[in-house]
């Protein structure tokens, strides 16, 4: 069976994933997040090897430096910790430390991007994404501490981050990069990034999802409405449907077109559906019927693309089959038509056959073997349910 192959070796922690331990992404804390879920399930066994890989992760001092994000770090491993408790409730002693360092530390960020703003100066990705950024640090105080003051700093934050900057006598986006998206992709002047991970839908999936929740700050509607608009106005349309590119760079911003004719790799990170579902979201948020309507259909279209799925070259969430399917699946939890749904079991049918047919590059979460198990379960388990212990929080598709 494909789970047991993929999961036996993370029976218990290794010194390659003790490594890395602090690392949603590739240490033992992600790695952590299959056992827990297990857990949640009540399988025999599941609450030891979770406590086991908790262990590795926190095998050293846990970091709370600049660069700790809801995948490396302090936040990291608050939501390790929070989403471990309810099954290993030892942890709640360290729960409650982690909280109060993490208030601390997100103040301490807010405080530096918005002397970053007030100078004029571009953004980074560190400040504002999803893996390394404030919307990936807001996400853990939306999920388990949303009533501070700090999680209203970061929402009031990324209100101003829509607020538009001037660089050389040119409007930009206020969450434009100075920095190339990649060290082998140069975007010379920056960029504006339109993913899920990196980019402006992160934001947009957060105040949406803090909105649903009744959690709103001034000028949060408007934020909204503004990077919607940006969504809307670099979105393509084909034959095979409605989709965005991966991100924007100085040129193709100031003659205000891509040269780019067809859609890239769809996946969770980049790409129409991570940024889909933010728009589904928002769209959940706001009572936007139509807005919704063409969130779903865009996805759906991308579902349906032969020529779209023909791109996808590995299995894992971030962006692979399983960060697909998921995508897909939470989306489709939340859809008004059913044509989401419909395409599930054939996803699904190429996640596994894919999973079968490849060696995972690593035993991780974000591109390894914890997190292809994970999507597979959701499979076995009911795709129209959301996960027990809510490991997908971390995503920023639930």
């Amino acid at each position: 069976m494909v789970l047991e192959r993929l999961t036996g070796p993370l029976a218990g922690p290794t010194a390659t994933a003790e490594a890395g331990g602090q690392s949603l992404s590739r240490g033992a804390a992600g790695i952590a997040l299959w056992h827990l879920e297990r857990a949640h399930h009540h399988d025999p066994g599941a609450r030891q090897r979770a406590h086991a890989w908790v262990r590795a992760a926190l095998t050293e001092p846990v970091s709370n430096a600049g660069t700790a994000g809801l995948f490396a770090g302090l936040p990291a491993i608050t939501f390790l910790l929070h989403t471990a408790e309810p099954v290993i409730p030892d942890y709640h002693r360290a729960v409650q430390e982690c909280d109060a360092h993490l208030i601390r530390l997100a103040h301490h960020r807010v405080d530096a991007a918005m002397a970053r703003i007030d100078n004029g100066e571009p953004a980074a990705f560190a400040e504002y994404d999803l893996l390394r950024g404030l919307t990936g640090i807001g996400q853990v105080l939306l999920k388990f501490r949303p009533g501070t003051d700090a999680l209203a700093r970061v929402l009031r934050y990324l209100v101003r981050l829509t607020e538009p900057l001037h660089l050389d006598g040119e409007t930009v986006p206020g969450w434009w990069v100075g920095h190339d998206p990649d060290p082998l992709l140069p975007t010379p002047g920056g960029h504006t990034n339109l993913g899920l991970a990196h980019g402006i839908a992160g934001p947009l999936a957060l105040l949406a999802t803090a909105m649903r929740l009744g959690i709103t700050v001034d000028g949060h509607r408007e934020a909204m409405d503004t990077i919607s608009a940006h969504l809307d106005r670099w979105r393509h349309t084909t034959g095979t449907g409605n989709w965005w590119p991966y991100w924007i760079n100085r040129r193709d911003h100031a003659r205000g077109h891509i040269a780019q004719l067809h859609p890239g790799r769809p996946s969770w990170c980049y790409g129409t559906p991570g940024i889909a579902r933010a728009q589904q979201l928002a769209a959940l948020a706001t009572n936007d019927a139509h807005r919704q309507h063409a969130a779903e259909t865009a996805l759906a279209a991308c579902l349906a693309d032969p020529a779209q799925l023909r791109m996808i070259s590995d299995v894992g969430l971030c962006h692979g089959w399983a960060g697909l399917y998921h995508t897909a699946a939470r989306a489709a939890v939340d859809a008004h038509s059913p044509a989401l749904r419909s395409h599930l079991p054939y996803l699904a049918s190429l996640l596994a056959q894919h999973a079968e047919a490849t060696e995972p590059p690593e035993h991780a979460f974000l591109d390894g073997a914890a997190g292809i198990a994970l999507a597979l379960s959701g499979i076995t388990d009911d795709a129209a349910t959301a996960p027990r212990s809510g490991w997908d929080a971390c995503l920023l598709i639930a």
